[in-house]
């Protein structure tokens, strides 16, 4: 059975010049996140930085039930500020009137 990342065609970096990536630095960064592109920015015909997409380090439900179960509890003025909170959170927002003094 082929990996996930044999199956994914290897994409060669696309080299760019430090000046257009300075210009279209926000447009790159799209393409990296939309179709993890990794461009090589170029300064005089020479890499000198990589900019592509970062690597997520996967967090399962077991990982989370055990941060859950090594986490001190929440003490009674922790809880009781959060319930305050979600309470003032959740309240129905009423428009003030700008025509009423």
């Amino acid at each position: 059975m082929m990996s996930t990342d044999a199956r994914r065609p290897r994409r060669r970096d696309t080299r760019v010049s430090a000046t257009t990536a300075a210009k279209n630095l926000g447009r790159l960064v799209d393409r990296v996140r939309e179709e993890r592109i990794t461009y090589v920015v170029e300064r005089a015909g020479t890499p000198v930085a990589r900019i592509g997409p970062v690597e997520r380090a996967p967090f399962t439900m077991a990982d989370f039930r055990a941060l859950l179960a090594t986490a001190p509890p929440a003490d009674e003025a922790y809880l009781t500020a959060l319930e305050g909170a979600a309470a003032r959170h959740n309240r129905p927002r009423v428009r003030r009137n700008p025509w009423a003094r």
